[in-house]
């Protein structure tokens, strides 16, 4: 199983974490759309000597606030820059985000991704054959392409375009129309199993564009060889499981495990910023079964368990915590090992 890790995302610090998750031996690196900028961290990943060998990965940058054209013409730089390893990851946000922290304009979000990647496809069309741009959507229109404005071939063909998705109708518009599924780092395995792979099989059936769907897992990680660091890592993710399960939008991943109760109270109790006593809400089986926990190979043959089946990579998140580096190490070395078919 290819194995993807997290910049951290500090320009002061990108090239230190390249370094660092290199010698780890990881497969790719991913950006997340938090406190830094997701797009430039990757730009300076590119210019590191240790990291020319590393898949390049966008997990999630947010589309809605974002014009197409503005997302084509990055993505298609980053696929020069690094030749030929990036993906652009793209996700849609709950809409107080959207609406008070980018100030754009929320509403129909599977539909509007969809479009967005649609267009960006197009946009590449023009690129890569010279054709006219004629994209012509409900939310966007791309009709104006001279060629003054058309960039040099990127040496290695366009990006894939990926999406990141939970609930059914935006999984399914991820299967019909991207390159790739991220699959939203709060799940169950009950829940993607019900949920996740009805809506891709059904996405499935209503594709009609090029080449076919990487799925790629998403997990966060609680990992730790001693009963000290796993306390910390359990921890850890407890908080991020607090939060994502206060998000109205997530309460099917708790109400698949019998836990939807828990979305109003942590909801109202976020909205106090009585963030300790959301984490108290948070069982260590509520973390078992929402994360991966447990020693490096035990959470590589969890991970291998829910995902092994359909995806054949993994992005790891330690939230709220440092893993040990010889357990991280251990984590990937496992991750990475050959599946020996069972005997018979």
């Amino acid at each position: 199983m290819r194995v993807h890790l997290q910049l951290t995302g500090d320009p002061r610090a990108v090239t230190d974490d390249v370094v660092a998750l290199s010698r780890l031996g990881v497969d790719g690196v991913f950006t997340f759309e938090g406190p830094h900028d997701v797009f430039a961290p990757l730009v300076r990943a590119t210019a590191v000597d240790e990291a020319r060998d590393l898949d390049l990965m966008t997990n999630v940058a947010i589309a809605g606030p974002r014009s197409p054209l503005h997302l084509a013409h990055i993505a298609w730089d980053l696929q020069s820059y690094s030749g030929g390893r990036f993906r652009l990851g793209l996700g849609s946000q709950i809409r107080p985000h959207i609406e008070k922290r980018y100030g754009a304009t929320w509403g129909r979000p599977a539909a509007r991704l969809g479009e967005t990647v649609r267009a960006i496809g197009a946009i590449f069309d023009t690129w890569e054959t010279g054709a006219p741009l004629d994209f012509r959507g409900e939310f966007t229109t791309h009709t104006l392409m001279p060629p003054n404005f058309i960039p040099a071939p990127t040496g290695h063909g366009r990006p894939d375009v990926l999406m990141g998705a939970l609930g059914p109708v935006m999984t399914r518009t991820a299967a019909a129309v991207a390159d790739g599924l991220l699959v939203m780092p709060f799940h169950s395995a009950r829940h993607l199993v019900d949920r996740t792979l009805p809506a891709v099989e059904a996405g499935l059936s209503l594709r009609d564009r090029r080449g076919g769907l990487s799925v790629i897992g998403q997990a966060m990680v609680a990992v730790g060889s001693d009963e000290s660091s796993l306390r910390t890592a359990v921890d850890g993710v407890a908080m991020l499981i607090a939060f994502y399960a206060s998000t109205p939008a997530y309460r099917p991943v708790l109400d698949a495990e019998g836990r939807g109760d828990l979305q109003p109270q942590l909801n109202a109790l976020s909205k106090q910023g009585r963030f300790a006593d959301m984490r108290a809400l948070i069982s260590d089986e509520d973390v078992a079964t929402f994360a991966i926990v447990g020693q490096p190979a035990e959470c590589a043959a969890e991970i291998r368990r829910r995902f092994g089946e359909f995806a054949s990579e993994i992005c790891c998140y330690f939230p709220h915590y440092e893993p040990v580096s010889s357990d991280l190490s251990a984590l990937v070395r496992h991750l990475q090992e050959p599946v020996v078919p069972s005997a018979g």
